[in-house]
């Protein structure tokens, strides 16, 4: 049991702390997110009317579409700042555009994957379709676009996270090899070393140590 603890407390500590500060990151995302689609649905025509048909299908691009992809934008710009200054720390190790391509890549297959399934909800032919008897649109709390919109996000964000750790950050670990060590990527994190230390995780001192090396 303390192996297990230790394994997924201590030794993998920093990935928790990502997982934290991406989480708060992507609270605040899904706030800016569902604030400009309420303001660009409230400025722009009819959410569900259609402006251009997909060929060879039964489908339109709506309003809707175009509104939630607005949003995507300001919240993919957003949570990529946060996140590369606060939570993987890597605005000093890569260039701006470097890493903000790759992380509006992973966005952007996420929205496309978002627009499949809003349009599954929206859909009144769907088998999704979110049910009319409780989103009739009378009120905020009971307009079909806004928790549509918030499931989409809530799928989509899970995915977002693991791609940008592996892909779109790896500016920590590939333009600095040393941080591939935990205790070292802690250092980047923020933790302090007596942290480490307490738990255990102190490097053992090398050979020349107790002959005045500065690495003692």
């Amino acid at each position: 049991m303390r192996r297990l603890h230790h394994f997924l407390f201590v030794r993998h500590r920093h990935n928790w702390v990502l997982l934290g500060r991406f989480a708060l990151v992507g609270a605040s995302g899904v706030l800016v997110n569902m604030l400009t689609l309420i303001v660009v649905k409230k400025l722009g025509p009819d959410a569900r009317e259609a402006i251009v048909g997909i060929p060879f299908t039964e489908f339109n691009v709506r309003w809707y579409h175009v509104y939630s992809t607005i949003a995507f934008l300001v919240a993919n710009l957003w949570n990529f700042q946060l996140n590369r200054s606060w939570t993987f720390r890597s605005s000093q190790r890569a260039a701006w555009w470097r890493e903000y391509l790759p992380f509006f890549t992973v966005g952007l297959l996420g929205q496309l994957v978002g627009l499949v399934l809003l349009t599954l909800l929206m859909h009144e032919g769907s088998p999704l379709h979110l049910p009319e008897a409780v989103f009739d649109n009378s009120t905020g709390l009971r307009t079909r676009l806004y928790w549509a919109q918030l499931i989409v996000i809530a799928v989509v964000t899970p995915v977002s996270f693991v791609l940008n750790k592996l892909w779109t950050f790896t500016a920590v670990r590939t333009h600095h090899p040393d941080l591939a060590d935990p205790s070292h990527l802690e250092e980047a994190l923020g933790e302090p070393a007596g942290d480490r230390a307490s738990a255990g995780l102190q490097a053992p001192a090398p050979t020349g140590a107790g002959r005045g090396d500065p690495a003692a």
